[in-house]
C-alpha cells in the first residue's frame, strides 16, 4: 500500500492556503478595475448613436411587465393601432428592414421598466403585428 501523504507537505500547504486566497483576491480585483476600464473606454469609443435607433419618439417610455404579458398574447396580423393600445409609443423607431421579399418592416424598441438594458423591438409590417424579439445591450 502506497501513502499519498508525505511528511511534513501538509504543514506547507497549510501555512501557503492565506498566500494563494489573497492572490486569488487580488487578481480578482484587478480583472474587475480592468474590465470598467475596458468597459468605460469601449463605450467612449462607441459613436452616440450606435445603439441603433435610428429616430427618438419617446424618451422615457418603458414596458412594464404587465404590458408585456398582454402583447405576448396578441396574434400575429393584429392591426398596429391594437399592439399601440397595449404599449403606447415606442422609445425609438429603428431602421426599416425587409424581413420578407417585397416587404419593407418597421421596428420599434421599448427598454423594460425592470432592466433598461433589455429591449423588446416589435416588427410591423403594413400596419400589421408581426412579431418581436429581445434585445440585450
Amino acid at each position: 500500500m502506497v501513502s499519498m501523504h508525505q511528511p511534513g507537505g501538509g504543514v506547507a500547504l497549510t501555512t501557503a492556503k492565506p498566500f494563494i486566497a489573497g492572490g486569488l483576491m487580488l487578481a480578482i480585483g484587478l480583472i474587475a478595475i480592468n474590465d470598467q476600464v475596458f468597459g468605460r473606454w469601449l463605450s467612449a469609443a462607441r459613436p452616440k448613436g450606435a445603439q441603433g435607433c435610428e429616430k427618438i419618439v419617446q424618451s422615457s417610455a418603458q414596458l412594464s411587465r404587465e404590458q408585456l404579458a398582454k402583447l405576448l398574447v396578441v396574434p400575429e396580423r393584429d392591426p398596429k393601432e391594437n399592439v399601440r393600445k397595449i404599449v403606447a409609443e415606442p422609445y425609438c423607431s429603428l431602421p426599416q428592414l425587409q424581413v420578407r421579399s417585397g416587404v419593407v418592416s418597421e421596428r420599434e424598441a421599448y427598454p423594460m421598466a425592470w432592466d433598461p438594458s433589455v429591449q423588446l423591438v416589435i416588427l410591423y409590417e403594413n400596419d400589421e403585428y408581426a412579431g418581436y424579439r429581445f434585445r440585450f445591450q
